[in-house]
């Protein structure tokens, strides 16, 4: 069977510097479909959000939330307990790190942790775009 492969939105004659958003894609698609920690996204009014993640079991200095290369990185790692002995060991603690790419201008405005579900806020201030006209030069 042929390999099926994605469109370059560089191939694009009228896209000019998508470089950027396709390297976001590529990325998005390597992480996959790991679906742990479990995770929901609403709309918060008209220009906000809130990502609920269920961390259980995971304390606050558990959890990193950092911004990087336009995307919002959350990153879970417990401490090992080596005196702990299970006889029946069925809750994960494994380690994670999810990622969602953040538009142009989308800020992160809180984050909290309540009865293990990690909220994060964002919102989109509100903006105008203003419109340029460029000079025609002539020689």
């Amino acid at each position: 069977a042929p390999l099926m492969t994605r469109p370059s939105l560089t191939a694009n004659p009228l896209l000019l510097g998508f470089d950027q958003i396709e390297r976001m894609l590529e990325r998005i698609h390597k992480q996959g479909g790991d679906s742990y920690p479990p995770f929901n996204i609403e709309q918060v009014g008209n220009s906000g959000f809130r990502i609920a993640i269920a961390v259980a079991g995971f304390a606050p200095e558990d959890l990193t939330v950092e911004i990087e290369n336009q995307q919002l990185v959350i990153r879970g790692r417990q401490a090992e307990q080596a005196e702990r002995v299970f006889l029946h060991h069925g809750i994960a603690a494994r380690q994670f790190r999810r990622a969602f790419v953040l538009a142009d201008g989308l800020e992160v405005t809180n984050a909290g942790l309540d009865n293990g579900i990690l909220s994060i806020e964002l919102q989109r201030p509100e903006t105008v775009t203003p419109t340029r006209t460029i000079a025609i030069q002539t020689r």
